[in-house]
């Protein structure tokens, strides 16, 4: 079993043991985390859906993202992906979601968001709520898997650290 196979298989076991469900709402990973969670057998009994909010119209439409909000901080920021995990778990029937907006390249980039630039948010309906940006390296696959990876990381690392219930 490769790694990104047995994070989303340990993601599954986490998500059961602690009666969770999970939703994404994803970007720049293009769907990334839901295909490598589907990739498990019997995924349905831990995760609810994905949205592939790619565009900025897809953010407000989908996921609930204020257009004053993409106007003022850009659709790669900490404010955004924060809107769309609480926007994931309003419009979805998970109890934890994962959302990322980056910009994997090899365009896109400004000076103050070069590429690898990728945030994002964990949250849950028991209040938790996890923001974060990360620059990663390497060309538009590479940083998409490391997003993907990433995002599944410390969704587990908080679950096996702070267990519900």
């Amino acid at each position: 079993m490769n790694s990104l196979l047995q994070l989303s298989h340990q993601s599954g076991q986490i998500l059961l043991k602690n009666k969770l469900v999970l939703a994404t709402a994803e970007s720049c990973t293009g769907g990334g985390i839901a295909s490598a969670i589907t990739d498990i057998a019997g995924s349905s009994a831990w995760f609810d859906r994905a949205f592939v909010t790619y565009s900025n119209d897809a953010k407000t439409q989908m996921v609930g993202v204020k257009p004053q909000t993409l106007q003022a901080y850009g659709a790669v920021s900490e404010a955004v992906v924060t809107e769309m995990a609480l926007g994931t778990l309003e419009h979805s029937q998970a109890t934890t979601a994962i959302s990322v907006s980056g910009i994997a390249g090899p365009g896109g980039a400004t000076e103050t968001k070069p590429v690898g630039t990728v945030c994002f948010a964990w949250a849950d309906k028991s209040g938790w709520l996890h923001v974060e940006t990360q620059y990663f390296t390497g060309d538009r696959a590479s940083v998409r898997e490391q997003s993907v990876r990433y995002a599944l990381q410390v969704l587990n690392e908080h679950y096996l650290h702070d267990p519900i219930g």
